[in-house]
Formats: C-alpha cells, sequence, structure tokens
C-alpha cells in the first residue's frame, strides 16, 4: 500500500497547537509526513508548546517516527526541493506574512520557502495557512498572487457553528479544515448540518 505524502513547512507565526494536531491526524491516518521547520519556526514551537527538540519524541507522535520525515530548513538539497519528488501536497502552517511574502514573490532562501515554490511549479496543492491579523495590502496582493498560481489561502480563523466550548475545540475544527484540504480522512466537527 502506497503512502499518501504530505509537506509541512512550520513558520514564526502564532499556531503552535494547530501545527500539532494536524500533524498528529496526518499520522494517525497514515499519512508520510515530511516535515521542515524554519528558525522562527523552532522558536514559535517553544515558545507555544514548550517543545524543544523536532523528532518524533520532542512532537509527541513517537509511535508514528516511520512515517515522519524531517529535514533542516537550510537544507536546500533535500527531497522536498526538487520537483522530481512525488508528493500529495503542502501545507505551511502556521504561515507567516513574511513566509507569505517570499513565495508570493519566488523567494526561496529556506527549504520551506522552495518546497512551498516547487510545489506551485509542479502544479501540486499549496495550502497556506496564514495566522497574522490584522492583514496588510501587501499581504493581499502575495495572497492574490499565490492564489493566482494555484495555491489556497486558508487563513486560522474558527467556526463557531459547532458551539465550541473550550479552546481544543476551536484547534479541532480548524484542524479538521486543514487536513480537509489536503484530502485526508479525519473524525474532527468541522461538518455542517442545519436543522432549519
Amino acid at each position: 500500500m502506497t503512502h499518501k505524502k504530505i509537506v509541512v513547512g512550520v513558520t514564526g507565526a502564532s499556531g503552535a497547537p494547530y501545527f500539532i494536531k494536524v500533524l498528529r491526524l496526518l499520522l494517525e491516518a497514515d499519512v508520510e509526513v515530511h516535515l521542515t521547520v524554519s528558525s522562527l519556526g523552532k522558536r514559535l514551537l517553544f515558545e507555544e508548546s514548550n517543545i524543544t527538540s523536532i523528532d518524533a519524541d520532542g512532537l509527541g507522535v513517537s509511535k508514528h517516527a516511520n512515517n515522519l520525515i524531517i529535514y533542516g530548513d537550510k537544507n536546500l538539497g533535500a527531497t522536498i526541493a526538487s520537483g522530481s519528488f512525488l508528493h500529495d501536497g503542502m501545507l505551511v502552517l502556521p504561515c507567516s506574512s513574511n513566509t507569505l511574502g517570499a513565495i508570493g514573490s519566488g523567494v526561496t532562501n529556506t527549504l520551506v520557502q522552495r518546497a512551498a515554490a516547487v510545489t506551485l511549479k509542479e502544479r501540486r496543492r499549496l495550502v497556506l495557512a496564514h495566522r497574522e491579523s490584522p492583514i496588510s495590502l501587501i499581504d493581499i496582493q502575495n495572497m492574490r498572487k499565490i492564489t493566482e498560481a494555484g495555491g489556497i489561502i486558508a487563513p486560522l480563523s474558527p467556526g463557531f457553528y459547532m458551539q465550541p466550548t473550550s479552546i481544543d475545540d476551536l484547534i479541532d475544527f480548524v484542524a479538521g479544515k486543514l487536513v480537509d484540504l489536503l484530502d485526508v480522512e479525519h473524525n474532527m466537527p468541522v461538518r455542517w448540518n442545519s436543522t432549519v
């Protein structure tokens, strides 16, 4: 059986709990995750979730270690930096405005940026989970460029129609939406069922 392969990049915008939940959902769905974390992403994971090492143990997913491949963000020669690496999509979570701007401009100084540029070039699914607010005109223009190039902008905006009662409910909602965009099955409560 062939694993679905998803590339995940983490950058320095707030949103570590979303990343942790999505990573677990992907691994539990038997997805092969190819992960790269920027230097500011590492700082984010430490500051928001006390993660001190970027490995299966440090991320709390040791039982899925065989499906987690991790690359250094300065390794622009990594497999995921090449269009010849076949995968089923890429998610940048969270995506900072800096990363959004770099991708929108075609700048590739980090592996996250390079893998995203290659994903667009190869016409594969690219999802950018942007987390900054308010959004400047420059961000909007970069979002437009990425959307026109085939990318998907998915702001980290939880919905309330599921009547959340905890922060975990809000995280689950957003994580489910993001995993939907990667065409991976999950059991998060994100479906609207109107009773009217």
